[in-house]
């Protein structure tokens, strides 16, 4: 299983995609207090709709919490400051793709700590880094295809009922 951990997210909504994703995709939601909502924020389970309540989710009550329960997993730090791609590591079967607060991202201290299981999605130079959830979703994405998208549904199936008139288009 796929792991998308949130240190301490800020924007309700971001977290509320973020667990549409792991919904659509079988991942676990892990959430790192604290928070920069409330857990019920009318806007953030807006923003999962009803995929919220199908996911597992896992809360921590800070870092230390985090890191000492998932000291022998398999973590990614995903942040700005790092020189390896997403896409350069071999992810194993349940890789932990941790992500930062919008507005500071990750620790430094974590980030030196762990150099060399710090990975970084490509921009543009001088850029701002991407949105959080769009993030998580490039992460979950690129373990999920170097896995050939094993347990999701890519074959058309939709398409093919589409094309002969049997399923109308939403």
């Amino acid at each position: 299983m796929i792991n998308i951990v949130l240190v301490e997210p800020e924007i309700p909504q971001n977290t509320g995609n973020i667990a549409r994703t792991c919904s659509a995709t079988g991942a676990a939601l892990h959430l790192v207090k604290p928070l920069g909502f409330e857990i019920d924020d009318k806007k953030m389970k807006r923003a999962g709709l009803d995929y919220w309540y199908e996911l597992p989710i896992y809360y921590y009550e800070n870092l230390d919490d985090f890191l000492q329960k998932h000291k022998n997993d398999e973590l990614w730090f995903f942040t700005t400051k790092a020189s390896k791609n997403h896409t350069e590591p071999e992810y194993g079967d349940d890789p932990y793709l941790v992500f930062g607060k919008e507005t500071r991202g990750l620790p430094e201290e974590l980030i030196r700590d762990n150099a060399q299981r710090c990975v970084r999605i490509p921009m543009a130079e001088n850029k701002r880094s991407l949105n959080l959830s769009n993030s998580a979703a490039i992460g979950v994405y690129e373990v999920l295809r170097q896995k050939d998208f094993v347990h999701l549904i890519s074959d058309g199936k939709r398409l093919d009922l589409l094309v002969r008139g049997e399923e109308q288009c939403r």
